[in-house]
């Protein structure tokens, strides 16, 4: 069973019809799925990010980037789940690769709209 969304920040976060994508992270929320961001950024975060995320993992604190394994472990033990249970989000194949590699259900990112409707099959009502 899935437990926990992943999401990357640019490319994902960024893109122009997030408002959506942010509705339906705070939906999963809402129904018990845990949520973090995973980011190869040095760090940092805002109290926007923290509104909507479990977790804030970023890469140039923790000393792993994207697409190496620890990164996704990492980020899955700090929502408290295993790599299993989560779906990681991002534009970068070779991202989503390294997150399946990991233990994750991995989705490439293209559209909010295409990524809406596969985090709706991955997490039914």
């Amino acid at each position: 069973m899935l437990k926990g969304l992943v999401l990357d920040y640019a490319g994902v976060l960024t893109d122009p019809d997030a408002t959506t994508l942010y509705a339906a992270i705070d939906g999963l929320r809402d129904r018990g799925v845990r949520t973090a961001l995973l980011s190869n950024a040095a760090g940092g975060g805002n109290a926007v990010l923290k509104r909507h995320f479990d977790a804030l993992v970023f890469s140039g604190e923790v000393g792993f980037a994207k697409p190496a394994t620890e990164a996704y472990l990492i980020t899955a033990d700090r929502l408290g789940i295993p790599a299993g249970a989560c779906v990681f989000v991002d534009d970068s194949r070779s991202n989503v690769d390294g997150a399946v590699a990991a233990g994750m259900v991995g989705v490439h990112h293209t559209s909010v709209s295409a990524t809406l409707a596969e985090l709706s099959v991955l997490f039914p009502a």
